[in-house]
């Protein structure tokens, strides 16, 4: 047993959380810091609701349970893409993981990209003596993106036959064109156990506080003084400012029967804030949860059909809306095809519809 080395890193992540609380003080409060996270990776776990952190066992564990990564027995490669609002936000995630020369030991990398290319910039377009649009307009319009990224580093090991426990090193960055950039980090922390059929696992996300500092160009936006008065744009005018996101919670269980050559693999997930959000079902003062319910049917190891339910919250007439998703997989050797689909805020939105795509190779 590796009694040592666990006691050691929550003592360090302790301590580490204690001088940060202190240090952050100046730090502003939101709840949208790690949105890049809301979509999570690999197609698998999106087609069964996100329902994923108790059974999660290969290369995409680096997100949804470090702690998984201890199941892994070779080389694993995963990458995914896919848009939403009709193709205008791409979305990206790509993964790698090893195991090491200790047995249940293992180390992953994982990278994450959302963003809006593309976007027309106008801003020096504008003639300011004549308040109008320069005679060429179309020489002086550039394009830039707004992007969220970040690089994750996860470890794992395997505590006992039943227990796994791991973590991820989180770095965030996110640019607003020439306008704005952001800079954040933080710690994640799982743990998974399997006996026999049932399986539990529980990843705190951002245990340490997720800290994001953000800077501002104003360089980049002084043409916007031509377009508001001094008062006005001295109410507005944006600066840079620190912000903080607390831990949430992500807990599970999963449970599969065999039947011949058929596996039937249920999971439920709960996602609990902390942070006052008041837009899920179940709410407890600051405190809010998040339900996840996926299933999984394959033949043989081989084909696989995957139902889920996901973002379940009422609105002010308490009425329940729910997004279902839908999923496939197809194991051919070491190659793995997953699709998922879902509907951006539920069946009856008209942002539109989802189709993700990913592929994990075992080599």
């Amino acid at each position: 047993m590796k009694r040592f080395p666990l006691f050691k890193l929550l003592f360090v992540i302790l301590f580490v959380s204690v001088s940060l609380d202190a240090w952050a003080q100046g730090f502003q409060r939101v709840t949208n810091a790690d949105d890049l996270f809301s979509v999570g990776g690999g197609a698998r776990a999106l087609g069964m609701g996100g329902a994923h952190v108790a059974l999660v066992q290969d290369v995409t564990a680096g997100f949804w349970n470090p702690a998984g990564l201890s199941g892994i027995t070779n080389r694993e490669l995963a990458y995914m893409h896919s848009e939403r609002f009709g193709g205008i936000v791409a979305y990206d995630y790509g993964a790698f993981a090893m195991p090491l020369r200790n047995e249940g030991d293992a180390l992953a990398i994982t990278f994450f990209r959302q963003g809006v290319d593309g976007i027309k910039n106008t801003l020096n377009a504008w003639d300011r003596e004549r308040d109008r649009p320069l005679a060429n307009p179309q020489d002086f319009i550039t394009e830039f993106s707004s992007a969220d990224m970040a690089f994750l580093v996860s470890y794992a090991t395997r505590y006992n036959e039943q227990l796994s426990w791991g973590t991820s090193v989180k770095l965030l960055y996110s640019r607003l064109g020439p306008f704005a950039q952001g800079f954040g980090y933080s710690v994640d922390v799982g743990g998974q156990y399997r006996s026999g059929r049932f399986m539990a696992g529980a990843t705190i996300h951002n245990l340490t506080t997720l800290m994001k500092l953000w800077s501002v160009n104003e360089s980049e936006l002084e043409p916007l003084r031509d377009f508001f008065s001094d008062e006005a744009l001295n109410a507005s005018f944006p600066t840079g400012q620190n912000e903080l996101s607390l831990p949430s919670l992500r807990s599970g269980v999963a449970y599969f029967w065999d039947i011949q050559d058929f596996r039937v693999l249920g999971a439920f997930d709960m996602v609990t804030h902390f942070e006052g959000r008041r837009t899920y079902y179940v709410n407890a003062g600051p405190v809010s949860f998040q339900p996840h319910v996926g299933t999984e049917v394959s033949y043989k190891e081989a084909v696989f059909v995957r139902l889920g339910v996901t973002d379940v919250f009422t609105d002010s007439s308490s009425r329940l809306y729910a997004s279902p998703t839908l999923g496939a997989g197809l194991n051919i050797g070491i190659v793995k095809i997953d699709y998922a689909f879902s509907s951006f805020a539920g069946a009856n939105s008209n942002l539109g519809y989802t189709h993700r795509v990913s592929a994990n190779i075992g080599f």
